[in-house]
């Protein structure tokens, strides 16, 4: 498969590769993050929220989690901080719309506070989505540009 670049904001730069795990459907931080968050898990980060097929029960840890936005609660932000701070985050964020307000105060603050960033970038559009799967290699630049391939 040819390789695809996408263009994309960057929230939180850096220069990263790691392997892709994809969900269509907006992605829930608070009811993803549950066995961290709640039960103090540090090992992985096993995906608790049911309602997301793509991602449930797989490892958040590490990954380049690519999704359309963020939902849920206004504990999202927090969720983010608290998965940074036990060291089972994802590796980044890359979202095909605007990321939210929460999410985005939380991936900022675990940058800045916690000096554990989470690599993120918005507004790749619908055709990144389309374009990238799950196991994929994903290379991001701290400019926002993203390959996939």
């Amino acid at each position: 498969m040819a390789k695809k670049t996408f263009q994309g904001r960057t929230v939180v730069a850096g220069d990263i590769t790691g392997k892709a795990l994809v969900s269509k459907q907006p992605f829930n931080p608070t009811s993803s993050y549950i066995e961290n968050i709640w039960g103090g898990a540090t090992d992985k980060a096993p995906c608790t929220d049911q309602d997301n097929k793509e991602l449930y029960k797989k490892d958040l840890n590490g990954v380049v989690l690519c999704t359309t936005q963020c939902i849920g609660s206004s504990m999202g932000g927090g969720a983010f901080m608290a998965v940074a701070g036990l060291g089972v985050a994802p590796k980044a964020m890359l979202y095909s719309r605007h990321i939210d307000a929460v999410s985005a105060s939380g991936i900022v603050m675990a940058n800045v506070w916690q000096e554990k960033p989470i690599i993120t970038i918005d507004l790749l559009g619908d055709e990144f989505l389309d374009a990238v799967k799950t196991g994929q290699s994903v290379v991001i630049k701290k400019d926002g540009t993203v390959e996939v391939g």
